[in-house]
């Protein structure tokens, strides 16, 4: 592992097939040791450039290369580098029985670091995911590779698993790529954030909440150059009306003039009137013309302006709570495979209460007795659990087309606002996960449903999507039960919480 290796980019570009749309084209970065957060919209080819970084696909344009070594859509990697990619799903290698065995020091200092025991590897099939994952990751540093890609590392991870996980990447001193959605952890450790947006990226010197405010800052002046360039527009196109009108009017009084001309004028007058309106006319033709330019001009800055949809602003209008104060209320001794007694939960119709705990506590358990336990009509309640089955997708979408037209509008808006275009969801009959979660996610909230219920919400969606996820929750005027590992969404989108 090396902390002088750098991964440099120029003009990369990427399409599938050559008569293919671009994933992304014109990218330029300069990678140097330390974490990079690499963030964008499901689809915006995050998973594209992992894979070139990888050496697994070669750039259609532009070049990517590794220092010292190098890749590009000729060679590929080279110079001994070692890039070592660790995916979202965790399968059993032979490199992890390697890393079980082995004696050397670093060996036990990353098995040390990341609390795994010999003997629990010998039970794999039955381990959680989140401990498969730390295995993974306990190979990957033990490699000791030159570039370290993760792809979401901390799904499925419990608050200790996250603090091991920080201070493990806190510890990597060669280049790190990582993709996640918890922006808890690209702030703890990430110094700088690649973002891929509208077909190309761009490298923001700072972690991911720095880099937002930034963005949305010139996204914001962006807005507000447009809303001036409209207005400068509508001058233009109001100059120009009156210029034309003014040129039409001297047109034809010229021409009225020579017809009604009398016989006993003279020819110097006449010569003299023709000669003023012909002026008049070519000075109106003039200041046509540049006002025509003007308003081109106007019309061209304003095309160039690219401003983000920010549909779903105003989703909860006309929204009517349930006529019940309470719409909770539990109460039990004991449940089973809940770790805590005495459980007493009540929930009004307008609260938001975050279920937290350790991965085994029995959050889910406790959300599925709370929903047995509620009088919520089913048209009233959402709920969305952690995995969504492909006949859920297939009756959500059918009930997308029951809906009556402003219900379904809203539901529509919602489902933009998280990323999905509408005309795909209403021509496919198998929405990916990510899509399947974002049409349950709009279906209830965009129907005014009186509870919402969400374990783990932000499961298979980008950061875009979580940060609107995030806007739309908070405002929510119905009551929430929220499961979330994701702390900023729990503390911003709820009121009070409930730790087991």
């Amino acid at each position: 592992m090396s902390s002088h290796s750098a991964v440099i980019a120029h003009d990369l570009g990427f399409s599938f097939d050559s008569s293919d749309v671009p994933v992304f084209e014109g990218v330029t970065f300069h990678l140097t040791a330390g974490w990079t957060g690499l963030v964008g919209a499901n689809g915006s080819g995050k998973t594209t450039l992992l894979r070139l970084m990888r050496g697994e696909l070669r750039a259609t344009d532009g070049a990517l290369r590794l220092e010292p070594g190098h890749i590009s859509r000729r060679v590929g990697w080279g110079g001994g580098a070692r890039v070592v990619w660790c995916p979202q799903r965790v399968e059993h290698s032979d490199g992890m029985s390697d890393f079980v065995e082995a004696e050397d020091r670093l060996a036990h200092r990353w098995r040390a670091r990341l609390k795994l025991e010999r003997g629990d590897f010998a039970r794999w099939d039955t381990l959680s995911p989140g401990e498969r994952k730390r295995w993974q990751l306990g190979v990957a540093m033990w490699s000791e590779p030159d570039v370290l890609l993760l792809d979401e590392p901390g799904n499925h991870l419990d608050v200790e698993g996250l603090a091991l996980l920080r201070e493990a990447l806190k510890a990597f001193r060669g280049v790190g790529v990582l993709v996640s959605h918890d922006r808890a952890l690209l702030d703890d450790v990430t110094s700088a954030t690649l973002r891929l947006h509208g077909g190309s990226a761009r490298l923001w010197p700072m972690a991911f909440s720095a880099a937002r405010e930034a963005w949305e800052g010139e996204a914001q002046r962006t807005r507000e150059s447009q809303r001036e360039l409209k207005k400068k527009l509508a001058r233009e196109v109001a100059k120009l009306h009156e210029k034309r009108e003014t040129l039409k009017s001297s047109t034809k009084q010229r021409s009225v003039g020579a017809r009604m001309k009398d016989k006993n004028d003279g020819d110097a007058r006449t010569m003299g009137a023709d000669f003023r309106a012909a002026m008049a006319e070519i000075s109106h033709a003039k200041t046509l013309r540049r006002v025509a330019r003007k308003e081109e001009a106007a019309r061209e800055a304003l095309a160039e302006v690219r401003v983000d949809d920010d549909a779903g602003s105003a989703l909860f209008l006309h929204f009517e709570a349930s006529p019940r104060p309470t719409v909770v209320q539990f109460r039990a001794d004991a449940l089973e495979h809940v770790r805590a007694k005495g459980l007493s939960v009540q929930l009004g119709r307008n609260e938001h209460l975050w279920l937290r705990g350790p991965n085994g506590a029995g959050k889910t358990t406790l959300l599925n007795a709370l929903l047995r336990s509620c009088d919520v009509p089913e048209d009233k309640r959402l709920f969305l659990p952690q995995e969504l089955t492909v006949e859920d997708a297939r009756a959500d979408l059918e009930a997308l087309d029951e809906l009556p037209n402003d219900v379904r509008g809203r539901v529509l808006q919602l489902v933009h606002a998280l990323g999905v275009e509408p005309e795909r969801l209403l021509h496919t009959d198998s929405p990916s996960p990510g899509e399947a979660r974002k049409l349950r996610l709009a279906l209830g909230l965009g129907r005014h449903v009186w509870l919402a219920a969400l374990d783990e919400p932000t499961n298979h969606l980008d950061l875009p999507a979580i940060e609107r996820l995030e806007t739309a929750l908070a405002s929510f005027p119905g009551a929430l039960l929220l499961i979330t590992h994701d702390e900023r969404l729990g503390e911003r989108a709820t009121h009070r919480r409930l730790e087991l």
